[in-house]
């Protein structure tokens, strides 16, 4: 028998929605016009401590101008200051708050991870817990969604708080990973977006461990659109995030949404195998034909080096992919949850 394609269905929206919007979805053609969705924040920190007490009340305060349930989930990622501290107070100054300890830094993407699994709202935003994204972008991410847009992403303006060299790598980046690849990440789009519940569930039901969001987030698919912003400076500290995590979470990315440098060693092993093969002939040629006697030790020695080189690096590229496989197969969680604080949204019931 011929193999079956299997597929995932995705489940509708969870949660309390007014009666014509339940009645539109039924249809197939939600009407959001008039509807005040539950929204969740999602604010994942690793030593946030001097940023949270200010910059939480103020995504509260304005998430309460839209929507009379609201809740902001902050995950602790191992942070080694008092960011787990910070966050359990205002736990208790404002039942809204939601804050979920992870047992060690897993890094953001596991961290985003748990707040998406956490979240309860019918719309869901991320954004970073240092105040750099500007909470007044929530207000016209909801306003597209209401207009049928599934995704809000923002995108970067500029890149002037980076280094030149930052945000050549990030061109270069995006370059190789969109190059011939049927799902195009946008580039200077980050995680702070918006997005409709149906995308959340669909995010979390991929399975990988080895997890590139903004991969992720445009591999679902869904109605998408973009608003350009420009990034606040910090309220306190520095970034945590520099040139070698952005490297390393980089090639995260390109072993997870690419072949480019599978295909680049193949072609490269064909131009090293039409080189050697036009050598030979032409040493065979000028012995035979023009009785020039060609020497040997210097073109044998620096052939060995070049194809030992190639080989040594086809290996470790190798290595990379076979070293995603080995973490994926293991099937280890990909974070571990020590504790949880807070009330926020009420449980909306099984997504269904």
């Amino acid at each position: 028998m011929p193999a079956q394609a299997q597929g995932v269905t995705l489940p509708s929206r969870a949660g309390p929605r007014h009666r014509s919007a339940r009645l539109a979805d039924n249809l197939g053609m939600a009407d959001r016009t008039d509807s005040t969705p539950s929204i969740s924040c999602v604010m994942p920190a690793y030593n946030e401590a001097g940023n949270l007490g200010r910059f939480v009340p103020q995504v509260l305060a304005a998430l309460k101008t839209l929507s009379p349930q609201v809740e902001v989930v902050i995950i602790n990622d191992g942070s080694r200051d008092q960011t787990a501290a910070a966050a359990i107070e205002l736990t208790r100054q404002y039942p809204e708050v939601v804050l979920l300890d992870l047992s060690r830094n897993f890094g953001k993407e596991a961290a985003l991870t748990a707040g998406m699994e956490a979240a309860r709202g019918e719309v869901v935003v991320l954004m970073d817990s240092d105040g750099q994204h500007p909470v007044e972008l929530i207000g016209q991410m909801l306003a597209r969604w209401r207009q049928g847009m599934d995704v809000v992403y923002a995108v970067r303006k500029t890149r002037d708080d980076q280094t030149r060299l930052h945000a050549k790598l990030a061109g270069v980046f995006y370059w190789l990973v969109n190059h011939n690849n049927r799902v195009k990440i946008p580039p200077n789009a980050g995680d702070f977006r918006l997005m409709d519940r149906a995308v959340v569930a669909a995010i979390k039901s991929l399975p990988e461990r080895n997890r590139f969001m903004k991969g992720l987030y445009a591999w679902v698919g869904f109605n998408s659109t973009a608003l350009e912003y420009e990034p606040l400076p910090r309220t306190d500290g520095q970034s945590s995030f520099g040139l070698r995590g952005a490297a390393s979470l980089a090639l995260t990315g390109l072993v997870a949404f690419s072949s480019v440098p599978l295909r680049t060693l193949a072609l490269l092993g064909l131009l090293i195998s039409l080189a050697s093969l036009s050598y030979g002939l032409w040493v065979v040629i000028s012995y035979f034909v023009y009785g020039i006697d060609v020497p040997g030790y210097a073109t044998l020695a620096a052939g060995m080096m070049l194809l030992s080189g190639i080989q040594i690096l086809s290996i470790g590229v190798l290595a990379e992919y076979i070293g995603r496989i080995y973490e994926e197969v293991k099937r280890r969680p990909t974070y571990l949850l020590k504790g949880r604080h807070g009330q926020g949204l009420p449980p909306a019931g099984p997504e269904a």
